[in-house]
């Protein structure tokens, strides 16, 4: 392996660790466990020598930590039913659309409608 790709592999080890302790901050558990992953991991593929596959690998492990840092947040239960959310500055926030209670009834009167006979099959939204 030559020492570019040595050193790529490192520092995407580094940057995965990094985002652990980043996104799981005070949550010893999951600091442990992902831990555990990222070594285990990198421990599991240390045998690879193939460049190509190697440069596959550190993408994915870059793909992984753009996952961390944008979609995991922590959320801790403040009082039974409320929940406070450490949302970051790398947290990916999409649109807010407002919550709509859609009663029951209605739901079940859109599922019957949906089940209709279309070119002399049956077509429903549940699996049978």
């Amino acid at each position: 392996m030559s020492g570019k790709i040595r050193r790529d592999v490192l520092k995407a080890f580094k940057s995965l660790h990094r985002a652990r302790t980043s996104v799981f901050n005070g949550d010893e558990f999951a600091l442990q466990v992902a831990r555990n992953k990222i070594n285990e991991e990198f421990e599991k593929n240390k045998h690879i020598t193939d460049e190509n596959v190697i440069r596959e690998m550190i993408k994915y492990s870059k793909e992984v930590e753009m996952e961390l840092r944008t979609t995991v947040v922590q959320a801790k239960e403040i009082e039974p039913g409320k929940y406070e959310v450490r949302i970051t500055e790398d947290t990916a926030k999409m649109e807010n659309i407002p919550f709509q209670d859609v009663p029951e009834e209605v739901l079940l009167t859109n599922k019957r409608k949906a089940s209709t006979k279309c070119s002399g099959k049956q077509s429903t939204l549940e699996s049978n």
